[in-house]
């Protein structure tokens, strides 16, 4: 052995070696100069026999192990004392004017690499000699009894000396906000470049580019592009990171934050106020391509770079990207429910945007979130006074439509629209408007559920589950699902069900159909039964035959009417009187008919006479039966002859009325018009507001009217206005009205039954020219 290793006789000439072999000389500021490489280069030149001396005799004496902790322990003074407090304040002021954010940043983070390299050359150095003699450490001291067991859970040197750098340079996970705001800044930047150096259309603009054309990527003037500087310290400054252990704890949060904001951006600018186009893919793709690609360049670098090849960063940017995945889904959802109410009403043009967002909801835990937003839409934008009933109707079809849609288990539509049928049952008009559309081909989509003829299935029907039949397809029902229903009664109802189980009774509806029918046919007046058959028999389909008996009376009483009249008038009948006006009549059975609206009417004398004539031939043919006529109700055709012109009219009997009197005066006041007619004043002005429209009657005054023999050549005479108008108003009794009637008891009741057998049939007067 050489002289210098002979001396080495003791423990503290062996540590003075070791102090030498692995010391690192402080400099007076975190700059790489030459005095600083000198240091590092003169601290290596203990010979190889020296240090492997200095190492045996400090194991033969068990200290070997205090190697270690000694320079974790340098390493952290030197942290604390001269590392932390300038790199620290490099972040406590304002960035220098005229200084790029990435020249900044790249200064800051060489000074911080220039510093720790040379602990960092040391400390490979000094994990070499402990791997090769074995030296034993502090942390494997109690860890030799399970060490074959658990061979990883030894920490490396290097891993305990980067563990050292977070805690003392960025003690916190959060970083100060002067520091994130900064370096969210350059990593925002970064993401800006990548995506327009990536982007087909800036390559258009760099062919097409002159003067004065701005960079999409750095935001500078075309010649004054600093793109490619920002490139260069955004790929430096992570792989210094990355060497240092700090990429993570100094970027992720940023990092993550500026994700966060591209891809908000970039969904609500890419799909918002579109709803018939699928985007889910396209998002995906662009997420893979675009923004993945620029995190594994965070984290991983070019393909060159050696930490590209890291299995343990491969692994964390994989995992990185199912969370970014994660993100997308939540974001997407986020900006359609924002708009579900819209794509509702929509639907079904934009199904494409409920079945992304369907697929967004298995791969998130939104739905109650969901829910509660939709129902917040409902309430503030559909549920109020100022929406028609009709409107509110088709808006909740849309959204059983839309709804099933989304959930096929129809937990959603339950959770939601359940507001929406109880406010619906609040509004007098909910079960005419929905038997109207039933029967309305322009109303299209309840029109086509009545013509798919399934049976009603109501709630209460619904007392056990027929899910076994299709067991092999069969899937149980969401946590949020109302274990008191059935699931049979949430998949299977269809439209039309679930309209009727808004009240949960086919009566209602059988009887405003009821109504509803009566009113077509005595506003209509025609005796073509064809189409209201066809509705009968579908009707009859859901609601059953027995339920729709009093309807198909109805009917034939129609067909029926129009025999008697041509019965009637055959001049060959046995005692045959003639009626002038002629009538004809519509014959109705009372007691299967709904409740009339019962308005007053003194006919003139002329049409008195004819009803009488009428009376009496119906009598001749029918024996014991007569006639109860309803004056108020029926068409009235009539010529009306001036001095200059003929005025066709088909107009109501009330009308007809008014206009007849004028034959026998040529002024009327709408007080001597009312005792005469028996029809109220308010009534009275309302009717004759139609013959002023038609430039027939003038109000010479206040409440008093003279007819107009001559009028201009510009007058009104539109037919069929009067028609229009009548169709607004009913010729039944209001459903309070019947409910009234219909809790009537004793000896009314009992006079009502008689009058039913001895007046079978209620005339209504249809006088045709």
């Amino acid at each position: 052995m050489s002289a210098s290793v002979e001396c080495i006789r003791d423990i503290g000439t062996a540590w003075k070696v070791i102090e030498t072999a692995f010391s690192v000389t402080p400099t007076t500021g975190l700059r790489k100069d030459s005095n600083t490489t000198a240091s590092a280069t003169q601290s290596t030149l203990t010979t190889s026999m020296e240090l492997q001396s200095a190492l045996e005799l400090l194991i033969n004496h068990g200290v070997g192990h205090i190697i270690e902790e000694w320079f974790l322990e340098e390493l952290r003074v030197h942290l604390q004392c001269r590392v932390a407090p300038v790199f620290t304040a490099h972040f406590n002021k304002e960035l220098p004017p005229d200084t790029s954010v990435a020249s900044y940043m790249c200064e800051v983070i060489q000074e911080l690499y220039d510093s720790l390299a040379p602990y960092v050359l040391k400390l490979k150095q000094l994990e070499d000699l402990v791997n090769l003699y074995q030296i034993p450490t502090a942390d494997n001291t109690d860890y030799s009894a399970v060490k074959n067991s658990t061979p990883t859970a030894k920490v490396s040197l290097l891993e305990r000396a980067q563990t050292l750098f977070k805690a003392v340079l960025l003690p916190r996970y959060q970083l100060p906000e002067r520091l994130y705001a900064l370096v969210k800044r350059f990593y925002s930047a970064a993401m800006q470049v990548h995506h327009a150096i990536d982007d087909a259309v800036d390559k258009e603009n760099d062919e097409e580019a002159g003067e004065g054309i701005r960079c999409l990527g750095c935001s500078s003037d075309a010649d004054d592009c600093s793109c490619s500087n920002l490139t260069l310290a955004f790929r430096q400054i992570n792989q210094q990171l990355y060497e240092l252990d700090l990429l993570e704890r100094f970027a992720g949060e940023a990092v993550t934050s500026v994700i966060h904001e591209k891809i908000c951006s970039h969904v609500q600018h890419s799909c918002k106020g579109n709803f018939e186009v699928s985007y889910l893919r396209s998002l995906e793709h662009w997420l893979e391509t675009k923004v993945v690609r620029w995190l594994s360049e965070v984290y991983r670098g070019s393909d060159a770079c050696p930490r590209y090849s890291d299995p343990h960063v491969a692994a964390s940017v994989e995992v990185y990207e199912s969370r970014l995945h994660h993100l997308l889904y939540e974001t997407y959802a986020a900006v359609r429910m924002e708009q579900l109410f819209n794509i509702i009403i929509e639907y079904p043009e934009s199904e494409p945007a409920m079945l992304d967002l369907r697929r967004c909801l298995e791969k998130t835990n939104l739905r109650s979130q969901l829910v509660k937003s939709l129902k917040t839409a409902l309430e503030t934008r559909l549920l109020h006074p100022g929406v028609n009933t009709t409107d509110i109707l088709t808006a909740y079809i849309s959204g059983i439509r839309a709804l099933r849609t989304l959930d096929p288990t129809g937990v959603i539509l339950e959770l939601v629209c359940e507001p929406v049928r109880k406010y619906l049952r609040t509004r007098d008009d909910t079960v005419r408007c929905i038997v109207s559309s039933l029967t309305d081909d322009s109303s299209g989509e309840l029109a086509d559920e009545l013509i798919r003829g399934e049976p009603l299935l109501l709630e209460d029907s619904c007392q056990g589950e027929d899910d076994m039949f299709n067991w092999e397809t069969w899937f149980p029902d969401p946590v949020d699902a109302d274990p008191t229903k059935t699931s049979q009664s949430r998949r299977s109802s269809d439209i039309i069900s679930m309209l009727v189980n808004i009240y949960g009774s086919k009566e209602l509806f059988v009887n405003e159909y009821r109504t509803l029918l009566a009113d077509r046919i005595l506003s209509q007046f025609n005796y073509d039964t064809d189409k209201e058959i066809r509705y009968l028999e579908l009707l009859k389909l859901r609601f059953g035959d027995s339920q729709l008996h009093y309807c198909e009376v109805m009917l034939k009483d129609v067909v029926d009417s129009k025999r008697m009249n041509a019965l009637i008038h055959n001049a060959k009948l046995l005692g045959h009187q003639q009626m002038d006006p002629p009538i004809n009549a519509m014959t109705l059975s009372a007691q299967f008919w709904p409740s009339f609206r019962e308005d007053k009417l003194e006919l003139p004398e002329s049409i008195k006479r004819s009803l009488d004539s009428y009376t009496r031939n119906f009598e001749t043919l029918k024996g014991n039966r007569t006639l109860c006529w309803k004056p108020h109700l029926g068409l009235v055709n009539l010529e009306i002859e001036l001095k200059d012109r003929k005025v066709p009219v088909i107009c109501s009997p009330v009308h007809a009325t008014i206009i007849m009197h004028f034959q026998e005066q040529c002024s009327w006041t709408v007080d001597e018009l009312s005792a005469v007619m028996h029809v109220p004043v308010s009534v009275l002005r309302r009717k004759i507001t139609f013959w002023q429209s038609q430039g027939l009657l003038k109000e010479e005054k206040t409440d008093s009217f003279i007819l107009i023999e001559e009028g201009s050549k510009g007058g009104r005479h539109d037919v069929h206005m009067i028609e229009l108008e009548e169709e607004a108003e009913s010729a039944m009794a209001s459903s309070h009205d019947q409910r009234e009637e219909e809790l009537q008891v004793g000896g009314f009741a009992l006079l009502a039954s008689s009058h039913a057998v001895n007046n079978a049939y209620t005339q209504t007067q249809t006088p045709l020219s």
